[in-house]
């Protein structure tokens, strides 16, 4: 199957603020503010995983379609165990650089609790997949992902994909209402009794999180097999769903201008705090997410092809962007540029602690470089890939 390039492009731009996003400066940063997130409650993992599902419904629904199921799932679990193996080597990499960087126990602990103090027992749990590091929370969660799809897409293959998303639905609405917290407080009673202190820590609840992957993935599986037609559900005549998809982006966006500059009474700041659990992926985060990603798909899809000239130069746009090299040279590499920076936000972390602080042009420059980096994995991927095909040439 021909990739999609705006679709590498979007992962590419997801990774470079992701990078954004996770870089902590002594004092903070100002290039962190120019950034999609500040202007609602749509950031970039919940997008990430949303295209990790659609993606692997485009590639294992046509694989399974054509070839059966045991085809496509011997090669779903090929890609759990070549994840689970980034996952652990990024977790060997940071342990061993804690050794060697001084003070590394001081400004790692908050992202690594015990394990900043080399804790075998926390280090166990945390290859077991049960006590995840800051910012390498997203791998063990497509982990568990991907290990459950198989059936899912071949539900959705053979046509009953309608289950797939009322289970997933109803998975997400239980957390919602609490469901999880006692098969949670169950682990966490078992791990403590296996090691002292030991508790079950990961940042994304999968069980509601698993809404953005599942519906990602039974989209793409529609598509791969004739089901859906991208055109036709983007239709430039059809404008209801735009229209109603926009006023939900901007209601959102005062809200979350509102309260970036506490421009509400205390009361309604209040309130707002306790719907916006991103954790869980509350509702705030469900609907804003599904309005953004239908309207800037509309505009890529069905936008160009507008009556509308502002929607034509949006949509060209978006387009634009998301087809630039760099941010489908990373994308197509997603893995490797994940794991990689994860590895760079760590030592940024060292390199702020012992020569920091910066000024402000000093660590917007740190930022750009992180970000250019992102293309190393890349790029050492596709030079191993293209070294391959020419030996294997007779």
């Amino acid at each position: 199957m021909q990739r999609l390039e705006v679709l590498d492009g979007l992962r590419g731009y997801f990774l470079v603020f992701m990078v954004l996003n996770h870089l902590t400066f002594s004092g903070g940063y100002l290039l962190v503010k120019l950034n999609h997130g500040e202007l609602g409650y749509v950031q970039d993992a919940p997008g990430f995983v949303f295209l990790s599902g659609l993606l692997m419904g485009q590639v294992y629904g046509a694989r399974m379609k054509k070839h059966g199921y045991k085809a496509g799932a011997s090669k779903i679990y090929h890609r759990v165990f070549e994840l689970y193996r980034y996952t652990a080597g990024c977790l060997l990499a940071i342990i061993a650089l804690g050794f060697l960087l001084t003070e590394s126990s001081v400004y790692w602990e908050p992202w690594l609790w015990q394990l900043a103090r080399n804790d075998w027992g926390f280090a166990l749990a945390a290859a077991a997949l049960l006590y995840q590091p800051t910012y390498m929370d997203i791998l063990p969660q497509y982990i568990v992902y991907l290990a459950l799809s198989p059936p899912l897409v071949w539900l959705c293959v053979t046509g009953r994909w309608r289950k797939v998303v009322i289970g997933s639905w109803m998975l997400w609405l239980g957390v919602q209402f609490g469901i999880h917290l006692p098969l949670a407080s169950a682990i966490d009673a078992v791990m403590g009794a296996l090691y002292p202190g030991l508790v079950l820590r990961a940042h994304f609840n999968v069980l509601a999180w698993q809404i953005v992957f599942v519906g990602g993935l039974v989209l793409g599986c529609l598509a791969s097999t004739g089901q859906l037609n991208w055109q036709r559900v983007f239709d430039p005549t059809r404008r209801g769903l735009v229209e109603a998809s926009l006023c939900i982006v901007l209601f959102f966006m005062i809200w979350r201008l509102g309260m970036t500059w506490e421009l509400f009474p205390e009361a309604m700041q209040a309130r707002l705090r306790t719907l916006e659990i991103r954790a869980e992926f509350s509702m705030m985060f469900l609907l804003n997410f599904a309005a953004l990603s239908y309207l800037v798909a509309w505009l890529i899809i069905g936008g160009v092809r507008s009556d509308s000239p502002l929607a034509r130069q949006a949509g060209e746009g978006l387009r634009a962007l998301f087809t630039l090299p760099f941010l489908r040279l990373i994308g197509r590499h997603s893995l490797q540029v994940y794991a990689w920076h994860v590895l760079v936000i760590y030592l940024l972390k060292a390199v702020d602690y012992h020569q920091g602080p910066f000024n402000e042009l000093t660590k917007t420059a740190i930022a750009a470089s992180a970000v250019a980096s992102l293309a190393i994995p890349a790029l050492l991927k596709e030079h191993r890939a293209a070294a391959a095909a020419v030996i294997a040439e007779p």
